[in-house]
């Protein structure tokens, strides 16, 4: 008797390889690393960058989108236990507060994956200082992916 398992999730430097071998190369210049990984989700960190900053030294939404959308795939990818061919359907951002001169950890967890669309919601948090607890996001998504291969 065999039993469908589901995929072992990929570790953090697979993942890493995933981002770095599948990802347009402007995406690349956001320099997100891949904290952390589990079976339903992926931490990314974009660090702080004055070139992704708009007028008054605020991280521009552009950005967190990207980066949100990005880490979504990764999150998808480490479920299935490897990358194939997706795209995003639908992404809603509500950004809460301004981010200034901090990295941000994007943490993307599948609420539903299926064989042709996956469901995310995504929380968008500064990153906290040496000794300080985790504070509340910056911005928060949703998305749902269409799986193509």
């Amino acid at each position: 008797m065999t039993t469908n398992q589901p995929p072992a999730p990929l570790t953090p430097e697979a993942t890493a390889q995933i981002l770095h071998e599948n990802f347009a190369p402007w995406i690349l210049t956001l320099n997100l690393s891949v904290e952390q990984t589990s079976p339903t989700s992926v931490t990314t960190r974009l660090p702080w960058s004055p070139t992704l900053a708009r007028e008054g030294g605020t991280l521009c939404g552009q950005a967190l989108m990207a980066a949100a959308d990005t880490t979504t795939v990764l999150a998808i990818s480490a479920a299935r236990g490897g990358f194939c061919p997706m795209t995003t359907v639908q992404q809603n951002t509500t950004f809460q507060r301004p981010v200034q001169e901090t990295d941000v950890l994007i943490t993307a967890s599948i609420t539903k994956l299926g064989r042709t669309l996956a469901f995310t919601d995504i929380v968008m948090t500064p990153a906290p200082t040496t000794g300080t607890p985790l504070g509340p996001p910056a911005a928060q998504a949703t998305t749902v992916y269409a799986i193509l291969g």
